[in-house]
């Protein structure tokens, strides 16, 4: 492919090569990482050549400052299958003093040898997710979450996403393959992408080998639990659906945790705000993958049952929306997470942005009014429990909606937007 669609990740490393000596990008396979990487670098080594990597490899082992050898900065790709590089990078800049000098690329983060030096200082961690759709063009972005931090929230725009696009669009994913070819069968590729991952990358680093077969029922399990709290019992009861392969408790911790480590899972941790009462916030994680694809590809799901199973697709498409919010918090310099405490109030997303402005959102795919005013009279609810004495006002209330038609700005403050339009 030849074509390059600009990624918002573009300019946050362009960013941290001016501050550090070396940026790490990490993120899932196929999402990119190593073409966005490959427009900052002079100088290239790839570990999985098949050419040059049993002597790469040796050479990383007995001397690794010679693979450093190169006009800077030197692109380092997937760096995990010689983690020994890692070490010799952060001496080097700690030697040399110099920013701008390497871009190391992983799919993975390696647990056998893995680095003596957490590189804190000299090596800059970034993750990299699947594109947004903003960035794949499929929202106008006409309505800017970073206008809406700064105050202005005077929204115009406008989407004409049908239920049938977003079913596609949740099955394409944001795989810059699919992105470019628009294929009639939108969902192969995270088949065979998880086809790939449960064949090798699940082993490949690891101390503990994993059995694909009940890698898959908890991968099933989860996409079932998509954009829900669920905590490991419930997972553990669920996988008994399959039972010839359900996961044991005491396996589970490490079937996830690797999961989290090849990039495939991207759960949204809680949020814990100044509150005027002192009610108990719900801890755990709200479960995601990387990309709305991979869950629909875990339930071998095709976009017509999507369209048949109303509450299936519901989930499903607030996993595509935060995907689209991870990739928008993050170029804003902030992070996303999730609202739910004892009494049963929830908040779909919440973005904290460094500074300490926040926002509170809900995730509807819906757009009846009904839907709406009740989405409207949550995040109300939401925002009085939130203590702005001790906490800033919220800078923004919004809907974000699968299929409205128009941005705009109810008279009780709340923003509707579709998604259609929205970026970062």
């Amino acid at each position: 492919m030849n074509k390059y669609l600009p990624r918002l990740v573009d300019k946050l490393i362009e960013e941290d090569l001016r501050l550090y000596g070396a940026v790490s990008i990490e993120g899932p396979k196929w999402c990119g990482k190593s073409t966005t990487a490959g427009r900052f670098a002079k100088s290239k080594l790839e570990l999985q050549n098949p050419d040059t990597r049993q002597n790469n490899l040796s050479i990383a082992v007995n001397q690794p400052s010679l693979l450093l050898s190169g006009d800077k900065p030197r692109l380092i790709d997937e760096w995990q299958d010689a983690p020994e590089l890692w070490d010799a990078v952060r001496y080097d800049v700690d030697r040399t003093g110099l920013t701008n000098q390497y871009i190391l690329t992983g799919s993975a983060t390696p647990r056998r040898n893995q680095p003596k030096h957490s590189g804190a200082g000299r090596i800059v961690r970034l993750m990299m997710r699947p594109m947004s759709l903003y960035e794949s063009g499929d929202s106008t972005g006409e309505v800017s979450l970073g206008d809406i931090f700064d105050g202005h929230d005077d929204i115009q725009g406008s989407a004409g996403f049908r239920l049938e696009d977003i079913a596609y669009l949740a099955a394409r994913g944001g795989w810059p393959e699919n992105v470019l070819r628009q294929p009639d069968k939108p969902n192969k590729l995270a088949r065979d992408y998880l086809n790939t991952i449960l064949g090798s990358d699940v082993n490949s680093s690891d101390v503990t080998p994993h059995s694909p077969a009940k890698m898959r029922v908890l991968l099933r399990s989860l996409a079932r639990n998509i954009s829900t709290p669920a905590n490991i019992s419930t997972i553990l009861e669920d996988t008994r659906r399959d039972s010839e392969s359900s996961v044991s408790d005491t396996s589970i911790s490490s079937y996830l945790a690797t999961l989290e480590q090849v990039h495939i899972i991207d759960d949204i941790e809680a949020w814990y705000p100044e509150l005027r009462s002192k009610t108990r916030v719900r801890t755990g994680k709200k479960r995601n993958f990387v990309d709305p694809s991979l869950a629909i590809a875990a339930l071998r799901a095709s976009e017509q049952d999507l369209l048949a199973d109303f509450h299936t697709f519901g989930l499903v498409f607030e996993s595509l929306a935060l995907r689209d919010l991870q990739v928008y918090a993050q170029s804003l310099d902030g992070d996303l997470f999730y609202y739910r405490d004892k009494n049963g109030l929830e908040c779909d997303a919440i973005i904290h942005l460094t500074d300490g402005k926040w926002g509170a959102i809900e995730i509807k795919l819906g757009a009846d009014r009904a839907t709406i005013d009740k989405a409207a009279e949550n995040l109300l609810k939401f925002s009085e429990i939130v203590d702005v004495e001790q906490m800033k006002e919220p800078s923004c209330l919004m809907i974000l909606s699968g299929i409205s038609s128009y941005a705009y700005r109810r008279p009780d403050g709340v923003l509707v937007v579709p998604i259609g339009c929205l970026r970062d």
